[in-house]
């Protein structure tokens, strides 16, 4: 078997579990705010625990380092993983409709569901990344993962695509059969990925080796920590993933709210933010090479900010056109910010890169959470007090701006020429590890 085909199998896996965030995240999160009346805190936490338990790879993976199953160290625990994944994708609209109905009953059966999915999907992203680094080795490894990674988004915008299709005419009938074929499809895609991708392993080769022994994000902290300058980025990177990604769960059912859009059409603003955030990603990566890095780091920041505020006003002034130009925005300040933080990162050391890649990995898990937690919570705050239903999602974003703008702050503080330099990443290494952390 040829690598490209072994790349597009590991792309396939990748894109597998990806596709099983899309409904969840631009569907459901939409349908439990609006059409059931959940809690958006409730909403924030459930759709946070992939999130939440992501510091358990640590275990996971060095479980599976050690205790292949059948000869296989990392297929059985992709196939559990992806499982778990497809599982709660098809029960979450079952459990989450009985919340109104049996609150107690309904509340456990969404949060075991819930958490099923969470597992799952670390499970799975832990193992399939394990297996591309054994398979492409040191060299081909950013070649594979930019492969993984441009698969998956462009999966997900297919698959947030075929979901707004399907649910033209909405009902929970159409809701179910909607989710049910992204699972299906999930499976399907992970099968083809790994029939005959890995070879068994025996004795000392089921081993892991010393270099593969995983660093905990207690350890991460607190070498990262020791370094002031990496102290001070790492609240920068804080802010502004806390800000870029904590949107995501509020951001289809604001649109509901206030430009009493359909399921369909709130479902496919993901297809629309992901589709310009790759080509953001892209021209970043080309633009590189002549423009300075922290300058790009600024305009993804100022981007950003000035797309929360056309989300924002949109609302005020009723004005569907503007709420669309700044999910456009948005995904472009997203992409530019993602390329050129990471590209700064690297260029601060020499040695113990993948301490950093580990220290983004921790920034943006904690900001995903804690952004998220922190617009649902806001957001029923505000809307409590208001009793405006648009009060607490404008409060939320305005918010995010202003994150945005201290981190831009914080980011003119940061000096890269405390570090050594180091060679100039290119794009398919930067995408690389992107895609690493998605």
């Amino acid at each position: 078997m040829s690598m490209m085909v072994k790349r597009l199998q590991l792309a396939l896996i990748h894109t597998a579990v990806a596709v099983t965030l899309v409904p969840i995240n631009s569907t459901l999160n939409r349908v439990m705010i609006k059409e059931l009346g959940i809690s958006a805190a409730l909403v924030a936490l459930l759709a946070s625990l992939p999130y939440v338990f992501s510091p358990l790879q640590v275990i996971i993976g060095s479980y599976s380092d050690r205790h292949p199953v059948l000869g296989l160290r990392r297929t059985p625990y992709i196939v559990l993983g992806l499982l778990f994944c497809a599982v709660g994708v098809v029960l979450a609209p079952l459990a989450t409709v009985e919340i109104p109905v049996q609150p107690i009953l309904g509340l456990i059966l969404t949060l075991l569901v819930f958490m099923a999915w969470g597992m799952g999907f670390n499970l799975a992203s832990v193992s399939y990344l394990a297996l591309a680094s054994e398979i492409s080795g040191e060299k081909g490894r950013s070649r594979t993962v930019a492969i993984m990674w441009v698969m998956m988004v462009v999966g997900i915008i297919l698959t947030a695509a075929t979901l707004g299709g399907m649910l033209e005419r909405f009902d929970y009938a159409a809701l179910n059969r909607a989710f049910l074929t992204v699972a299906a499809g999930a499976l399907a895609l992970g099968t083809l990925g790994l029939i005959g991708l890995e070879k068994k392993v025996s004795g000392q080769s089921a081993t892991v080796s010393p270099d593969e022994e995983r660093e905990s994000w207690q350890s991460i902290f607190r070498k990262v920590f020791a370094n002031p300058e990496a102290r001070l980025f790492f609240g920068y990177l804080l802010l502004l993933l806390t800000a870029l990604l904590g949107q995501d769960i509020l951001l289809e059912p604001y649109a509901a709210e206030a430009f009493n859009l359909a399921v369909s059409a709130t479902t496919r603003i993901t297809s629309i933010w992901g589709g310009v955030m790759l080509i953001a990603m892209l021209v970043t990566g080309f633009l590189e090479t002549r423009l300075a890095k922290k300058t790009l780091a600024r305009v993804g920041g100022w981007v950003g900010v000035l797309g929360f505020a056309l989300i924002a006003v949109s609302g005020l002034l009723a004005q569907r056109g503007m709420f669309y130009g700044g999910v456009v925005l948005l995904g472009a300040g997203t992409g530019i910010a993602t390329i050129s933080n990471l590209s700064l990162m690297l260029d601060m050391t020499t040695r113990r890169v993948g301490l950093y890649i580990g220290a983004w990995g921790v920034a943006s898990a904690l900001a995903r959470v804690v952004g998220n937690l922190l617009s649902g919570v806001l957001r029923d705050a505000v809307n409590l007090m208001s009793q405006n239903p648009l009060a607490g999602y404008l409060t939320v974003f305005v918010l995010q701006g202003l994150f945005l703008l201290i981190s831009l702050f914080l980011l003119s503080r940061v000096d890269v020429h405390r570090f050594q330099e180091r060679e100039r990443l290119t794009f398919v290494e930067r995408a690389a590890i992107a895609g690493d952390l998605s």
